[in-house]
């Protein structure tokens, strides 16, 4: 097998350009763990480059003739082939409790979900590098007072240090997607376990930017506040206006308030 056909159900855009191939591999800072995840690797041309680097790489792959071609084209893989959907297979078979970075040139169509997903196994993950549809790469790193700061940009931050790294035009991938590319880096904060409750939290973050137009004081309604929580002047402000830390001090007081 010479070449996969891209397939548009999966959201697939080869990358065609070695430099910028190599450049997301030399993304990853290789700090704190052995083992490489590269989501969605296609054929192989960032995981030439992650072979080269004192790692042990791993890929998931979903599409049955990208794991053929891989098993072909890239022997020293041999059994760390993963014919599997990263969203719903239970890594830890692979891993068990080891700590491991992932990357990818991630497919589009779903590439939050793989991000929420890294979040359930943040504590085996310090390190996630790669590349998503530009303004997905953006909104995961984009600060407070603006539109594209949201629910992804929260909850990631709440965990780790976010970096946009750089722009990647739509004229290196086959075929070219209809928009532009950007690659970001994730990095695990040194203390990254949360000063409230971890599950409240997500739960204050998605029902306050599921209606983002309101004030917290109406948005929040549902965690039936107290009067008096009610008048705090954080409840004045809408969603974007919040900062990660002024919603883990929301969090907080929400759960003091019930107490």
């Amino acid at each position: 097998m010479d070449k996969v056909r891209a397939k548009k159900h999966l959201g697939q855009h080869f990358l065609n350009d070695e430099n910028i191939a190599k450049k997301i591999a030399d993304s990853l800072v290789l700090e704190g763990y052995k083992k490489v995840l590269e989501i969605g690797p296609g054929m192989g041309v960032l995981t030439k480059y992650l072979l080269e680097k004192p790692i042990e790489t791993y890929v998931i792959e979903i599409d049955t003739e990208s794991v053929e071609y891989l098993q072909t084209h890239y022997l020293q893989l041999s059994n760390r082939i993963i014919s599997k959907d990263f969203l719903k297979y239970n890594i830890k078979e692979v891993f068990g409790d080891e700590p491991f970075a992932i990357i990818g040139n991630f497919p589009y169509n779903i590439s939050s979900q793989i991000v929420f997903r890294a979040l359930e196994l943040r504590d085996q993950i310090p390190e996630f590098s790669g590349m998503f549809q530009k303004e997905v790469a953006e909104r995961i790193c984009e600060k407070k007072g603006t539109k594209a700061y949201g629910i992804l940009s929260v909850l990631v931050q709440a965990f780790y240090d976010t970096e946009y790294l750089f722009t990647v035009s739509e004229n290196v991938f086959t075929p070219p997607p209809k928009v532009k590319s950007g690659v970001m880096r994730m990095r695990r904060k040194e203390n990254y376990k949360l000063p409230c409750d971890e599950k409240m939290f997500f739960n204050v973050v998605k029902t306050a930017f599921n209606q983002r137009r309101k004030t917290l004081r109406n948005s929040l309604k549902v965690f039936q506040l107290s009067d008096n929580l009610r008048e705090d002047s954080i409840f004045d402000l809408r969603p974007e206006q919040i900062s990660v830390e002024q919603f883990i001090e929301l969090t907080q007081k929400i759960a003091a308030d019930g107490v």
